[in-house]
């Protein structure tokens, strides 16, 4: 049965998804959902994904902590350049050394990265550890090398490495 259901949740949230999206129980959605449901596991199965360990789960409630915070500090400065538009302000590009190496880590600091308002992930070199952010501010002489490392590289690495 694991050979032609290899993820039987991810096999039943396509079928609904997709009998979702069309707003339809037709005989034809079913199939097509059902058909999708089947291939898509298999298809995720050949990516040959390497197994996550969480080494310590009970810093992942200090990283959320941390995230909320900053969510709500960028979200009152995002706010405060677009209405007020100061003088001073300019975005730009940081380059920032990462020693951040486990993929499941990098992916989580991308999201977010990329949800913090007034910043974007633009690219990650792994071979040096390179990573380069856009900031919508640069103004506020922020070291964004030492907010990302201590805030959250230090608990992606107790968490993933």
């Amino acid at each position: 049965m694991m050979r032609w259901l290899p993820y039987p949740y991810i096999s039943l949230t396509l079928l609904v998804a997709w009998l979702l999206l069309n707003q339809s129980l037709a005989p034809g959605q079913w199939l097509l959902g059902l058909i999708f449901g089947l291939l898509g596991p298999l298809l995720l199965r050949q990516l040959d994904i390497p197994p996550m360990r969480l080494r310590r789960p009970t810093a992942i409630a200090r990283l959320a902590g941390a995230f909320f915070m900053d969510m709500v500090r960028s979200n009152y400065k995002v706010a405060q350049v677009v209405l007020r538009n100061p003088p001073g302000r300019k975005p730009g590009f940081v380059q920032i050394p990462l020693a951040l190496r486990s993929h499941y880590g990098l992916a989580v600091l991308a999201c977010i990265i990329t949800a913090t308002p007034g910043t974007s992930w633009v690219s990650h070199n792994p071979d040096d550890g390179i990573l380069v952010i856009h900031v919508l501010d640069l103004a506020d002489d922020d070291d964004w090398g030492m907010i990302l490392k201590t805030r959250y590289e230090c608990l992606l690495m107790e968490i993933f490495e």
